[in-house]
């Protein structure tokens, strides 16, 4: 009985125990001096402070009175930098609730390359919703890409950082040519040469 008993404690007590990526089993707590003297952690306030000077030109409620794009296909969170009719910096907050990483793909989960460029053809909505010329309320619709490059994997826990520009405009045809580009981390993810966009009627 005391054989079974020393057994069950043991078992407890190395349910706290993680093992180490060499098998070999590791304390879970520290030894508090030592950790801060090797410690070079920013904390979470130093890093939110990275973005202190980014502010949303338009809140995640305003991009919804430019779009008419719903969960789970709103794919711009908020826009940081824009000039009506012509330009403007977005922001996507990729994790890893969204629908498309159930299957794309199991185990390795990477945001759709068709779905970055879908992003990118949103945020390039909103800027069209104030080009001169186009009717209040317009809708585009997304009629072609082209020059389209993938640099790097968009994975979760990635902020896909877009800039559109606006082309031209015919005003007559109701057609608009846009240009893009989105980054993760500074570094290029993805790029379009130029998107068509086909107002409704």
């Amino acid at each position: 009985m005391k054989l079974a008993l020393l057994l069950a404690s043991i078992t407890c007590a190395s349910a706290f125990v993680a093992p180490s990526p060499n098998g070999a089993a590791t304390r879970l707590a520290a030894d508090t001096a030592e950790a801060t003297e090797e410690s070079t952690m920013m904390g979470g306030a130093a890093i939110s402070a990275l973005t202190k000077d980014v502010k949303a030109a338009f809140t995640t409620e305003d991009v919804d009175k430019f779009l008419p794009h719903r969960y789970p296909f709103a794919l711009v969170d908020k826009i940081v930098e824009y000039e009506a009719g012509k330009k403007a910096v977005g922001i996507k907050q990729v994790t890893k609730n969204e629908e498309f990483f159930n299957g794309h793909f199991p185990g390795k989960p990477i945001m759709p390359g068709v779905l970055q460029l879908e992003a990118m053809a949103q945020l390039a909505g909103c800027v069209m919703a104030g080009l001169d010329g186009a009717e209040p309320g317009a809708i585009f619709f997304f009629g072609g890409a082209d020059g389209v490059k993938w640099k790097k994997p968009v994975v979760p826990g990635d902020t896909l950082v877009m800039e559109v520009e606006v082309l031209k405009f015919n005003k007559k045809f109701g057609i608009c040519k846009a240009t893009g580009k989105a980054y993760v981390d500074g570094v290029l993810a993805v790029e379009v040469q130029e998107m068509t966009f086909a107002q409704a009627k």
